[in-house]
């Protein structure tokens, strides 16, 4: 469409909206690239970089919860589980209508063995988002374990039950092997 001078004062919000547009489209890709970037970067063993660039970009857009998000994931895919955890936390805080950091913050927990947080975590998902199926596959999970749990128990109280074991037993060929108690459900 082309615009004339005498014109562009009846087309002005018309023209003011499209460059808005324009200029969000553009940032959105840029951020995508940021994202992109960061992803490959720790995919490349790069951590440093990755986490670098992760915090370059949050400095500049404190409060993208995208971006916190996957730098929560670099740390914890290096090991950093205590600062992973520590800014999915603030995530959920942040943005509790988030689905993604509740269920992350749960597979840290059980990870760290503390399934009944974990539990109330993927039950936060879950009222966010209640079709989120690796979160309720994560509750299977970590509920099957807390089942264990208290089987073992109930058997180490009462070791002549007949139907301990075979439950057990069952809960064990879950996971083909004697889980660890702080075995992790699925990110």
């Amino acid at each position: 469409m082309l615009l004339r001078l005498s014109s562009l004062s009846t087309h002005r919000p018309a023209v003011l909206a499209l460059l808005l547009a324009c200029l969000l489209l553009a940032g959105s890709a840029r951020a995508a690239d940021d994202y992109t970037q960061v992803q490959q970067l720790q995919s490349a063993g790069q951590t440093a970089q990755a986490l670098a660039a992760a915090d370059a970009y949050i400095k500049e857009h404190p409060r993208d919860p995208q971006m916190r998000f996957i730098k929560a994931n670099v740390l914890s895919a290096s090991g950093q589980a205590a600062e992973a955890q520590a800014l999915l936390l603030q995530l959920t805080r942040d943005y509790p209508e988030l689905a993604e950091p509740w269920n992350n913050l749960a597979v840290l927990y059980a990870a760290g063995g503390h399934l009944a947080q974990a539990r109330e975590a993927l039950q936060n998902a879950l009222r966010v988002q209640p079709d989120y199926a690796t979160a309720l596959a994560n509750l299977g999970d970590v509920q099957a374990r807390e089942a264990l749990q208290s089987f073992e128990r109930a058997r180490q109280a009462k070791a002549d039950d007949p139907q301990l074991p075979a439950k057990i037993e069952a809960l064990h060929g879950l996971w083909g092997a004697a889980p660890k108690p702080a075995a992790a459900p699925k990110p």
